[in-house]
């Protein structure tokens, strides 16, 4: 029985005829070389997501939910139509299939459907027939047979799901990078490229603003412990980043302990510019109170992030907490109307605010991470507002215009430049 090999191309990858072309030479060139069954995954061309976005919105700002996944859920299809056609022509059995043709089942959730399940019986058979089956990503359906879409960056979580459900070997994301980056490479010049990453320091990374993969695909493969590798469709024969589990140290050689052992603490840096601070000002500081605060937020559909919370000697607390720039308008309106519920003083919206972050498992015990971190943005004059941290990550919100110098200025004090790993 042949493996199998599941690969997913990103719109940049597929944004004209051309470049569909030499899409289609990759795979080909997969499935001979690696002797395997290939199924492909395929987001819509270039901008063609934005561009449906902009139309819809001359039509209607507002829409229905439902018939805004029934929009966008076309650009997939586009690609997929084109990319079978691609490989017809260089003489491979190729067929096309949507989210639905696919058996990909979801949540009746419009906009953010998450998999629930995938039936693999009709892209089996056509693997069994020699076809490279080239599936819609971003898209499935529920049990009344409605399109759902999985909301941005959801092709990635579709092909993983895919990788997952057909037992396949590995899930090679094609994307515009040659790899994962210690930092992003339009802001930071002398990045480095890694070879190896794990899960949780990827999903760290691609949660904090890193775009080159999403959060939730991330998330599929650690829990499946599925392999996943981060390449280039412009240089196809570089293999990139392999995203897996960490080393059982139990199963190797000393000699390999001490590569892991001297690791580098700090692995990337990450930005996310879409965040905005909300404060409530004079919050009677009583049990449950943030409770009530934050469930209402819940209650609403808005999720938080960083919170902070500072008690002065007056009795009453100031609460400080970020939310996704998206939501921050609706997140303003509901603390206005909660802060008037639980007699708070004032509130106060911040849209002009960034989050910068460290990630690496390395930082585990070892001290001085937080303190380097924060040593070298003060002496550039960069303030931080806030603070959030887990075992592998730091995180300061800072000024939206000090955030690219914030990234610049720690990729260059943990010294990630030049590294080779």
């Amino acid at each position: 029985m042949k493996k199998i090999i599941v690969q997913k191309f990103g719109g940049s990858s597929l944004a004209s005829a051309e470049r569909i072309k030499a899409v289609a030479e990759i795979c080909k060139k997969t499935k001979h070389n690696e002797n395997c069954n290939l199924v492909v995954v395929v987001s819509a061309m270039g901008d063609t997501t934005d561009d449906l976005i902009d139309l819809m919105e001359q039509i209607n700002s507002k829409p229905a939910a439902r018939e805004q996944d029934m929009l966008l859920s076309t650009g997939e299809q586009v690609s997929i139509s084109l990319l079978a056609m691609a490989l017809n022509k260089i003489n491979e059995k190729a067929q096309s299939l949507t989210g639905w043709q696919a058996g990909i089942k979801t949540e009746s959730v419009h906009t953010k459907a998450r998999i629930k399940e995938i039936e693999t019986a009709r892209i089996s058979k056509l693997l069994d027939e020699d076809n490279i089956v080239v599936v819609a990503g971003f898209q499935g359906f529920d049990d009344n047979n409605e399109i759902f879409t999985l909301g941005r960056g959801g092709s990635d979580t579709t092909a993983v799901a895919l990788a997952v459900s057909l037992g396949a070997d590995r899930c090679d994301i094609y994307t515009d990078v040659d790899a994962v980056h210690t930092s992003d490479p339009r802001i930071v010049k002398k990045t480095s490229s890694l070879k190896n990453i794990s899960y949780d320091e990827m999903l760290e990374l691609a949660s904090l603003g890193a775009q080159v993969l999403h959060p939730r695909s991330v998330e599929t493969a650690k829990f499946f412990h599925m392999p996943l590798r981060v390449r280039s469709s412009w240089q196809p024969d570089n293999l990139g980043t392999l995203v897996s589990d960490n080393i059982n140290i139990n199963t190797i050689e000393r000699k390999e302990i001490k590569v892991i052992e001297g690791q580098k603490a700090v692995r990337g840096v990450a930005i996310d510019k879409k965040q905005a601070r909300l404060s409530i000002i004079g919050v009677p500081d009583e049990p449950g109170i943030a409770a009530k605060i934050f469930g209402e937020l819940s209650e609403n559909g808005i999720s938080v992030d960083v919170i902070v919370q500072c008690v002065s000697n007056d009795g009453h607390a100031e609460l400080d907490f970020t939310v996704k720039r998206d939501s921050a308008e609706l997140a303003k309106i509901e603390i206005d109307r909660i802060a008037k519920l639980v007699g708070a003083k004032r509130t106060s919206l911040d849209l002009n605010v960034v989050k910068v972050s460290i990630v690496g498992a390395g930082m585990i015990d070892q001290p001085g991470i937080a303190a380097k971190m924060f040593k070298s943005l003060g002496q550039k004059g960069i303030n931080i507002q806030m603070i959030s941290t887990s075992e592998i990550r730091i995180s300061c919100i800072v000024d939206e215009k000090q955030g690219e110098e914030a990234v610049q200025v720690i990729h260059e004090a943990f010294g990630l430049s030049g590294l080779s790993e």
